[in-house]
């Protein structure tokens, strides 16, 4: 009788919601001296509901990936699908949450999501709108201070807006680019509780660019790895063999959670610069390979299950 691992294996994956096909981005060197490949010839795919993170040292085109995402740039090479159909520019089905709250300061919190939602429901009335923004207000537990202006809240407070903003128009797609990375680390800490709230609610399909290997862990269904740039590409995808329902405050005591930290620290300190540039022998870059890292499987060299690995930071550079 095949066990619970070979029946997973064999049940088909969903169609992708995002497939990413070949993607290049070429900017013009200073001076008129030929071009820059930032990336080159990168291959991945999203599924409903997935939460998705990309990992990798600055220069490697991580924001510039969700930017083609959100149909803000343009590829060089290749082509995103989104539902099946190619991107040609921005759309209210991909929700941008940017590392700044991006909210208009002379707005109340509540205006600023009325705003999104306004423009996504055209036809609503005003007591419509404001219902719902309201109820992702609530969602975000910013209810009370729904009147006040961005000046009037803090950094994680505004942040909450920006994120309650995004749900409200109902994206298919939540696109996060280092939605925390600014904050103290309590805050953090204390929105990285919410996400995993709202997505045990919205099953929301959302794709993260991060610095932080342990909010990858307690976020990310996968985990993409990028090798340094020039040309830098999907090296290895991860996935995340911790719990579904895990917790930030005790997530550390997994017994996969260390195998996986790992994992992340001996590629982001050694692997993605030893593989930048096509570096590594043969390599399919539409089937980059897929490991699952946990206790006591081996993993990659230098990383030790169980044991950590002495790091400065638990972040990329």
């Amino acid at each position: 009788m095949p066990n619970s691992e070979d029946t997973a294996a064999s049940e088909p994956r969903p169609r992708p919601l995002i497939s990413v096909e070949g993607l290049a981005r070429r900017f013009p060197e200073p001076r008129g001296k030929g071009e820059l490949t930032v990336f080159d010839n990168v291959w991945f795919t999203v599924d409903p509901g997935e939460f998705v993170c990309i990992i990798g040292h600055s220069g490697c085109g991580k924001s510039t990936i969700l930017n083609i995402l959100a149909g803000l740039d343009r590829p060089s090479d290749g082509v995103v699908i989104v539902s099946g159909e190619a991107i040609e520019g921005p759309s209210l089905d991909r929700a941008v949450i940017f590392q700044s709250h991006a909210l208009m300061p002379w707005m109340t919190a509540l205006a600023n999501v009325e705003l999104g939602v306004s423009s996504r429901h055209k036809d609503w009335s005003r007591s419509q709108v404001r219902d719902h923004a309201m109820k992702y207000l609530e969602l975000v537990e910013l209810k009370g201070s729904e009147l006040k202006k961005p000046a009037q809240l803090s950094g994680g407070m505004r942040q909450r807006v920006g994120i309650a903003r995004a749900l409200a128009i109902e994206p298919k797609i939540m696109l996060m680019d280092e939605p925390f990375s600014a904050l103290d680390a309590l805050t953090r800490g204390s929105l990285q509780d919410e996400v995993l709230a709202i997505r045990a609610k919205t099953h929301q399909t959302t794709f993260m660019i991060t610095h932080d290997i342990d909010e990858a862990l307690l976020l990310a269904d996968r985990i993409l790895l990028m090798t340094n740039g020039p040309k830098a590409r999907i090296a290895e995808i991860v996935d995340n063999t911790l719990p579904e329902n895990r917790k930030r405050a005790d997530v550390h005591r997994h017994a996969n959670y260390y195998p996986l930290r790992n994992h992340l620290i001996d590629f982001l300190v050694a692997r993605s610069r030893e593989l930048a540039g096509g570096a590594g022998g043969a390599f399919d870059p539409r089937h980059p390979p897929v490991v699952h890292p946990a206790a006591g499987k081996p993993t990659t060299a230098g990383s030790t299950p169980g044991k950590p690995i002495a790091a400065s930071s638990s972040s990329a550079a």
